[in-house]
């Protein structure tokens, strides 16, 4: 007699999108997953990835999420290496479960913690978890409650040592604005990122644009998407 309670329980796959099966997660309720399904679920950072990132690209992605934009570009773009950086440690055993179910556990690696750019970082920090994981981040909006947790800090010097890269794409929640003014982009020549201008203004936006182009990067108006934009390095 076959003793069912030590059978394998099979994974269920609620969406499927450019070819990721996205296992069925607690974070995932109906309307994301009819997002997932219909392609609107992070659809700005998922068709500028694919349209400008090249074939065998080291790619550091900060702000793993679900994990399914950075599943998307390592199924369809086939980096040489990608890293993966996530802050909130309630998606961790979610995202490696969707990288295992479509093969990419060797392809991406996934680090936990949070990477700050300015010198001298400290060791940890305080990061905000909402009940929908698209809310949280380093910055808790008076009116929303969150949920506070301590995160390692990664300093990007010794991350881009480790791990050289010449695309990054992120999204971090507003964390952008401050990560330009002190980030070293040598080595870079393909920077992806979905702006966050409800946290910093009109006056941070500028300042993140100023930044790219002082950094010796020019937006690709061409590839670029609302909220999304590409910056590729000048010639």
């Amino acid at each position: 007699m076959t003793n069912t309670a030590d059978a394998p329980t099979e994974t269920r796959i609620v969406a499927t999108i450019h070819g990721v099966q996205v296992p069925q997660s607690p974070h995932f309720g109906p309307a994301m997953v009819q997002s997932i399904t219909d392609g609107r679920y992070e659809r700005g950072e998922i068709e500028t990835g694919l349209s400008a990132i090249p074939e065998g690209a080291r790619i550091l992605e900060m702000g793993t999420g679900s994990g399914i934009v950075g599943a998307v570009m390592a199924l369809n773009r086939k980096p040489t290496a990608m890293l993966s950086v996530e802050a909130n440690p309630n998606l961790l055993p979610q995202i490696s479960a969707l990288y295992q179910q479509n093969g990419l556990q060797d392809s991406i690696t996934l680090r936990h913690g949070v990477v700050f750019s300015q010198p001298n970082p400290p060791a940890m920090v305080e990061f905000f978890v909402a009940g929908n994981f698209l809310g949280s981040g380093l910055f808790r909006p008076e009116d929303k409650k969150r949920t506070a947790v301590q995160v390692p800090v990664i300093p990007y010097d010794t991350l881009k040592a480790a791990f050289p890269h010449d695309v990054l794409m992120m999204d971090i929640e507003g964390a952008e604005l401050d990560f330009l003014r002190h980030a070293d982009l040598s080595g870079v020549t393909l920077f992806l990122a979905e702006f966050h201008r409800d946290i910093y203004g009109r006056e941070g936006m500028r300042e993140c644009r100023h930044l790219l182009d002082k950094a010796g990067f020019v937006i690709d108006d061409t590839l670029s998407r609302a909220g999304v934009h590409v910056w590729r390095r000048r010639a």
